[in-house]
């Protein structure tokens, strides 16, 4: 979601919640804590649903490779994978797993 629609739409969030709690108690001070209050939970779901994505993503890696590795042990004389592939396919997984958890935090 582009940044401009992000803000506007937070902005939207935050100035429907104000009015309302405006119009129910005619008190600024509560309107102010209501408000200040909706913007903490607002930030506490959006972080939230950004440690989900990187969790998913990394259980989805992680099931990729087990199943890489029973499909190859069941192959009738194959041979175990090379350490140094091991490392190096690992390394490029954990990169790409780096990259995405960067480009999430990333409007």
């Amino acid at each position: 979601m582009p940044f401009r629609i992000f803000c506007r739409v937070l902005g939207l969030v935050l100035c429907s919640t104000a009015l309302t709690v405006y119009f129910a108690s005619h008190s600024i001070g509560a309107v102010v804590v209501t408000t200040l209050t909706c913007s903490l939970l607002l930030q506490l779901a959006y972080f939230a649903s950004v440690l989900f994505l990187i969790w998913r993503s990394g259980c989805v890696s992680r099931a990729g490779q087990r199943a890489e590795h029973f499909g190859s042990c069941k192959e009738v004389g194959s041979e175990p994978p090379d350490i140094d592939e091991a490392t190096n396919e690992s390394a490029d997984l954990l990169q790409r797993d780096q990259m995405l958890a960067i480009s999430l935090l990333l409007p």
